[in-house]
């Protein structure tokens, strides 16, 4: 880490406090920054999530370590003990390494119309466009580029990466982030046939993303054709994702790339879907659902349930299933000639009856 690197420096005592810890060891031991297990080096805290790995703790260089209390006194050098290190981690790197906000403005190269409501305390960036009626409240940063429609609400302390389009009368809550080139409430895939072609069908719901929700880069979420497509608070999308028109995601659920979910599904909170995982229009997935990736939900899924393949089922009989697989040629071979055998059987028994 250069001295560019180094924003903040805390004792481990303070670090304890912020991520409600208690400390091993020297208090008073001064931390500039977070570097994993192998690469800290003097003025460094480092974690260890999984308790197999201790036997790397004596070779480390970090000045402290973030580990879970039963491993207290492991090594001889000062210990943040925590519930869980994983966590601690992420708060610590937080606090070393995301700068604080720093309100900048309207830059010049900005376009915002005077009929836009937007607080004084923002960063707009060049090439961003703000349309009328929208509003943008304080601490949100818009990075060089944004797009942001007529009539469309930002909350406050949102950070939307350059690139970012939130279509007309979307609605942001606060703690949003967009990452480079998500699209909020494009145009759902909507259309009439008539026998031979395709009218198309207005979309003139909303997109809504409740407080501390994360989409992903390039992730795409359709507007509802008449009502909301939801994103509920805390849940996380990563990129590629693609939401479709009037999709519900519940709370705290989790969505990994290139996830496809269709018109009108509703998933459940702490939900979790590995990656490409598809999800048929208008299915219900209940709560602490769990989809394994690339699989496939075609109808209605209850509470709790870890699925996984096309069609989804069982995890565990996915399992099975994945391991019967590797045999198919040889049980092939062998239906093959049990079925010979048969039919020669068969053959023999038919000659002792018309010999009889």
């Amino acid at each position: 880490m250069t001295e560019n690197d180094r924003r903040r420096t805390a004792s481990l005592g303070e670090l304890a406090d912020l991520v409600g810890g208690r400390v091993s060891g020297d208090s008073s031991t001064l931390i500039y920054g977070v570097a994993s297990l192998d690469s800290a080096g003097s003025g460094e805290i480092t974690f260890l999530s999984n308790p197999k790995l201790k036997a790397l703790l004596p070779e480390s260089q970090a000045a402290a370590i973030v580990v879970v209390a039963a491993l207290d006194g492991v090594v001889d050098k000062p210990l943040l003990l925590v519930d869980n290190p994983y966590l601690a981690f992420a708060r610590l790197l937080t606090f070393f390494r995301v700068p604080e906000f720093k309100a900048l403005g309207v830059s010049p190269q900005a376009e915002v119309h005077p009929e836009a409501d937007v607080a004084d305390d923002v960063t707009i960036s060049a090439g961003c466009v703000v349309g009328a009626g929208a509003r943008i409240a304080g601490g949100t940063t818009l990075h060089p580029n944004v797009v942001v429609y007529p009539e469309a609400v930002i909350g406050t302390d949102c950070i939307l990466h350059a690139g970012c389009i939130v279509r007309e009368e979307c609605q942001i809550g606060d703690r949003v982030i967009l990452q480079p080139g998500a699209i909020i409430g494009s145009d759902g895939f909507g259309f009439a046939p008539d026998g031979e072609r395709y009218c198309k069908i207005p979309q003139v719901g909303r997109v809504v993303l409740e407080d501390d929700v994360e989409i992903g880069a390039c992730a795409t979420i359709d507007r509802g054709t008449l009502g909301d497509t939801r994103i509920c608070r805390g849940a996380k999308l990563d990129n590629l994702v693609h939401i479709a028109h009037n999709v519900q995601i519940g709370e705290d659920s989790i969505l990994v790339a290139q996830v496809g979910v269709a018109g009108s599904a509703r998933i459940g909170r702490h939900c979790t879907f590995g990656g490409q995982v598809a999800v048929a229009g208008h299915v219900k997935l209940g709560d602490n659902v769990t989809i394994a990736g690339r699989g496939g939900v075609t109808k209605d899924v209850a509470d709790g349930a870890a699925l996984a393949g096309l069609p989804a089922i069982p995890h565990r009989d996915w399992l099975k299933a994945s391991t019967s697989m590797v045999h198919l040629p040889e049980m092939r071979r062998e239906l093959a000639q049990l079925k010979k055998q048969v039919a020669e059987l068969t053959k023999m028994m038919n000659s002792q009856d018309e010999e009889k």
